[in-house]
């Protein structure tokens, strides 16, 4: 075997797939310019740091199972009659995450809620968090088959792993008891070790209603939900009503 195969072979075997598809155009540079042996070598780790992140990110993004790809600089800040643009930019720093501190998004339907919860959780992506897009109405499902199945523990674990865990569209549709009681278990272990994004329709002297009028659970999710949060309320028209185009 001549060098540069046994050379690949090598890199093969340590997953060095940016190196050994650079290495030898980069030699090449690096004999024009005159590099030294260490320029050369910072050049193609540094390259292989880069390919790898960016594999990362893609990764991670993938798994967040985002419907579809938003970002904060597309939002129609002009749109909503009320909206606290110095708040929400705020929570671009991402400081809610290291402080396991909840996102509540209040509005009505086409206000852009699920919109900045998307952006903010791709922003998370990229800076390296886990993050996991989701339902109201999928993790009551989900959670609701496994508990019946004997899997409860292991889907539930599910929505406990990532560093952020999106909540969308909570209090569209009525909550049952076992539903209440299994979005609480959620809300529970997750207090104060990682924070929740969620978005809903419903002001919290609302949410009696959302988890089956329980006069017990009720104040217990809105105080472990509350104790660490940034609520955001947004007021206006639908976007989509006024073009047809917008998703919420």
């Amino acid at each position: 075997m001549n060098q540069p195969d046994l050379l690949d072979t090598h890199l093969d075997v340590l997953s060095l797939q940016y190196v050994k598809e650079n290495y030898q155009p980069l030699n090449r540079v690096a004999a024009e310019k005159q590099w030294s042996c260490l320029d050369y070598l910072s050049k193609l780790i540094e390259g292989e740091a880069n390919a790898r992140e960016a594999r990362s990110i893609e990764r991670r993004i993938r798994n967040a199972r985002f419907p579809v790809a938003k970002s904060v600089e597309e939002f129609r800040w002009t749109w909503p009659k009320r909206i606290n643009r110095e708040q929400v930019q705020n929570l671009f720093r991402l400081e809610f995450i290291k402080s396991n501190t909840n996102v509540i998004l209040i509005g009505n339907v086409g206000l852009g809620k699920t919109h900045l919860a998307i952006a903010l959780g791709r922003a998370a992506c990229l800076r390296g968090y886990g993050v996991l897009f989701t339902t109201a109405v999928d993790i009551i499902n989900t959670l609701s088959l496994a508990h019946a199945t004997g899997q409860r523990q292991r889907e539930l674990d599910r929505y406990l792993r990532p560093s952020v865990l999106i909540v969308d569209e909570l209090g569209y549709l009525p909550i049952d008891k076992l539903g209440a009681d299994l979005l609480f278990q959620i809300i529970s272990k997750r207090y104060e070790r990682a924070p929740l994004i969620i978005t809903t329709n419903r002001t919290y002297k609302h949410w009696a209603g959302v988890f089956n009028n329980d006069s017990t659970l009720t104040p217990a999710i809105l105080d472990r939900l509350l104790h660490h949060a940034e609520t955001i309320t947004i007021e206006g028209k639908s976007f989509r009503t006024q073009d047809g185009v917008e998703a919420d």
